[in-house]
């Protein structure tokens, strides 16, 4: 995997977020690992943090013109993106975010910062069900912005309820890019460099299990 891929895994591990063990998911799942970018909780692990998604973006390689961070999560992160893409990378684009409750009063409405316009990229922590990339891609369109990307830390590759992942259903049916720091695959990656046999055996059993094969 990249070395950018492998630095992410390290780091996440090093802050929480990236745990190893039995974890009962929302689905009901027993997974061998569990994602939580919660735990990047002090100003040097936030720092780092927008410094990978902004580096993931450019390296995409796509046309954007401001960033949108869903509540909650999404607010840090779209921030420290956008500092990051000013301090590391010389692009200065504007960004906003949404209340989950309309403000009625002060400037009201549900979206706080920059009007959103142009072309705008989706910045959040993961994909599971998909409701808040489409809540998301509800309010840009209804602006008259274009949504054309979602921009996230983790992509488990593996399956909802039917046979497509989260990831792919918001390919296939937003028509937008998906642009991950990492995935499954470099998880897999990090514990073979570990020489973790045992453990890399576990999360391969899970992905056999759940995993979305086309999506891999």
């Amino acid at each position: 995997m990249p070395q950018s891929n492998q630095d992410f895994v390290r780091f996440a591990i090093d802050q929480g977020a990236l745990r190893f063990g039995e974890f009962t998911l929302k689905s009901g799942r027993i997974s061998p690992y569990f994602f939580n970018a919660g735990q990047f909780q002090t100003g040097a692990a936030l720092s780092a943090l927008g410094g990978f998604y902004a580096s993931a973006l450019i390296q995409a390689g796509i046309g954007f013109d401001m960033l949108f961070g869903p509540a909650y999560k999404g607010i840090p992160l779209v921030t420290a993106t956008a500092i990051a893409l000013a301090r590391d990378h010389h692009r200065d684009v504007p960004w906003a975010f949404n209340r989950k409750e309309a403000k009625d009063h002060g400037e009201g409405g549900s979206l706080v910062g920059a009007p959103l316009a142009g072309r705008v990229v989706i910045v959040d922590d993961v994909i599971t069900a998909g409701t808040a990339v489409r809540e998301s891609v509800t309010l840009i369109r209804a602006a008259g912005a274009t949504p054309v990307a979602v921009l996230i830390c983790l992509d488990r590759q593996e399956k909802g309820q039917g046979e497509r992942s989260a990831v792919r259903e918001a390919r296939e049916t937003l028509g937008m890019d998906v642009i991950s720091i990492a995935s499954l695959s470099d998880i897999e990656s990090h514990l073979d460099h570990q020489g973790d046999a045992g453990l890399k055996a576990t999360v391969a059993a899970y992905r056999d299990r759940y995993g979305d094969a086309i999506g891999v």
